[in-house]
Parts: structure tokens; C-alpha cells; sequence
């Protein structure tokens, strides 16, 4: 479906009504560009709207199926880029991914976006406030969509940082439940949002970088200023990850260190338990000839002896930590 479109001359948004292949015709007669928006196109719906740009037919595929790596393509007459958007689910602490398709050309520049998180509605209400940035072509939009995904990632950086201290304060508590499962959703997003952020790396530099094709020297330190952004939002990502696999490592040493604790307790009170077995099972033969089996004081030495046996073991354990 169409959300929106709109032809910019000067970074003025041209206010007569039009339809869209008139508004294309007039961006290319007297300057300026058109800026379409659509939301999850079918391929129907895609084909239709765009008949008048001339799109690659493998452009067109990418951009209906979805489910692209981030990544900048030059077709003949059109740029694509493709972004991942992401969104943080606070109920389930999850992250959901989208994504975003841009076409640019000299007088155009189409964004499809599929799938949750990062509307662009304040992106272009933003950039209609700033005619000056809006003025400099369609690559000026391709910068604030960016910026605002970028901003999205270090938003859901902030929200996955908080989890994953929230997740070390479990292992290192005194408190004996597992954090592992935790642990392991964890770095399962964290993982899904490093798919989303990383790959996006290697395009951005080839747009950010000095005497890039198609991009107007007076907008490159704005994509400089966004790949650092990127930058910045990489390294928080591969931390997390980092510290989420010392965690599990730490979490699984807890869980052995506990049961190497619970097998000398239980080794321990064995042990205490083993010389009253011994002497109760030597005593319970029978026989009619033992040692002290008559004497009047040699059922109270016999306890008094396990008593002070046990005792000296129980002393022992408990000065050696195992108890």
C-alpha cells in the first residue's frame, strides 16, 4: 500500500494535486525529486505503482519477497540499498527484525518497508522542516532514514545491555535457580540484532567513503557522522555477546562448583555415617565369644567410642570446608 508521495523542488514539498506519474514527469522537466513510500507492496500492488521508474526485475523481486541482507546494489539508472530495521518487545524482551528497501535514482527515490518497528513517518515530517537538507537530492533521504535506524539500533542496545546485566546479577547471586535458559534466549537476540547491524557496516562505508558514486560531496560527512553511529552501536552488540558467552561459562562453573559441593556433603556424611555402620554390623554377628560382649562397661564404651570418632571426622569435615 501507499503511505505516501510527494515531489521536493528546493526541499519545498510541491502541493498541487497530482498523480504519481505526473509528479515523475515534472521532477524530470524542472527539477527535483519524488519521494514514494510503500508498506509491505504485493507483487501486484509493486508492479503497478512503479511502472513508471523501470526497475531491474531482480530489484523488483528483492524488494517484494524481502528477506534481503543489508547491502547497497547499483542497477543501470537506480542505487538499492537495504537496511534492517529492528524493534525491542518489552513484554518478552524480543527482538523483531524488518526491512527497508530504497531505490534511488536522479530524480526519485522509492523506500519499501516490511515488517514492524521503524515507521518513517517522522523521518519525512522532519526533513520537510528542513528544506536546506532536503534540498541536497534523494540521498539526503537515504541519510535521515539511516540516521533514524541507527539511532533505533542504539535505542535496542541500551534495552538488550540492561537484560544482559540483569541476567549476570542472576548467575553471581546466592540464589541456586538456573539462569542458563536466560542466558541462552539472550544471546539469541543478540545474535538476530548483530544480523541486522553488522552486515550493514560494509555498504555504509562504501557511501560514507570520499568521492563515492552518486553521492553529493556535501552530504558524505553526514553518512561519516552516521556510519560512526553504526560503528558504535556494532561494538555495544559485540559486547553483549561477549559477555553473555562469559556468563554462560561462568554459569555452568557455578552449576559444577555446586555439585562438586553437594558430592562432599554427601561423601562427608558417609563417611560420618560408615564407622556406627561398621561397628553395629561387627557387633550384630552373634557370637557367643566377642570381645567385651560380658563386661558391664562395654556397651557404653562402645558408644562412647563411636561418639568420639564421629565427632573427631564431623571436626575434620567441617575445618576442611566440607561441611
Amino acid at each position: 500500500m501507499i503511505v505516501d508521495y510527494a515531489l521536493y523542488n528546493n526541499g519545498l514539498r510541491y502541493r498541487e494535486p497530482s498523480n504519481l506519474g505526473e509528479l515523475i514527469s515534472k521532477a524530470k522537466s524542472e527539477g527535483g525529486f519524488v519521494w514514494l513510500g510503500l508498506a509491505e507492496p504485493t507483487e501486484a500492488e509493486f508492479n503497478k505503482v512503479i511502472g513508471d521508474f523501470g526497475f531491474h526485475p531482480l530489484a523488483i523481486e528483492d524488494a517484494v519477497m524481502a528477506h534481503q541482507r543489508p547491502k547497497y546494489e547499483e542497477f543501470p539508472n537506480v542505487q538499492v540499498m537495504v537496511v534492517k530495521t529492528v524493534f525491542y518487545e518489552d513484554r518478552g524482551s524480543q527482538i523483531s527484525t524488518g526491512e527497508i528497501f530504497i531505490f534511488i535514482g536522479d530524480h526519485f527515490i522509492v523506500v519499501v518497508r516490511h515488517g514492524n518497528g521503524t515507521p518513517l513517518v517522522n523521518t519525512r515530517h522532519l526533513l520537510e522542516a528542513n528544506p536546506t537538507q532536503l534540498a541536497k537530492g534523494p540521498y539526503a533521504v537515504v541519510h535521515a532514514i539511516l540516521d533514524h535506524v541507527i539511532d533505533c539500533y542504539i535505542d535496542v542496545s541500551i534495552e538488550l545491555e540492561i537484560d544482559v546485566q540483569q541476567a549476570e546479577t542472576k548467575v553471581f547471586s546466592e540464589s541456586r535457580i538456573s539462569a542458563s535458559q536466560e542466558i541462552y534466549l539472550l544471546k539469541r537476540e543478540v545474535i538476530e540484532f548483530r544480523h541486522a547491524i553488522d552486515p550493514l557496516l560494509s555498504p555504509l562505508q562504501e557511501v560514507a567513503s570520499i568521492g563515492a558514486r552518486h553521492i553529493p560531496p556535501e552530504l558524505t560527512p553526514f553518512f561519516r557522522d552516521t556510519l560512526d553511529h553504526l560503528a558504535r552501536a556494532s561494538d555495544a552488540a559485540s559486547g553483549l555477546d561477549s559477555l553473555l558467552q562469559s556468563a554462560l561459562q561462568a554459569e555452568i562453573a557455578q552449576v559444577q562448583l555446586q555439585q562438586n559441593e553437594d558430592m562432599r556433603k554427601i561423601t562427608s556424611y558417609v563417611a560420618l555415617a560408615s564407622v556406627p555402620t561398621m561397628v553395629a554390623g561387627i557387633y550384630g554377628m552373634n557370637f557367643d565369644t566377642m570381645p567385651e560382649l560380658r563386661w558391664e562397661f562395654g556397651y557404653p564404651m562402645v558408644l562412647g567410642g563411636l561418639l568420639l570418632i564421629t565427632g573427631f571426622l564431623y571436626r575434620k569435615f567441617k575445618k576442611s570446608g566440607w561441611l
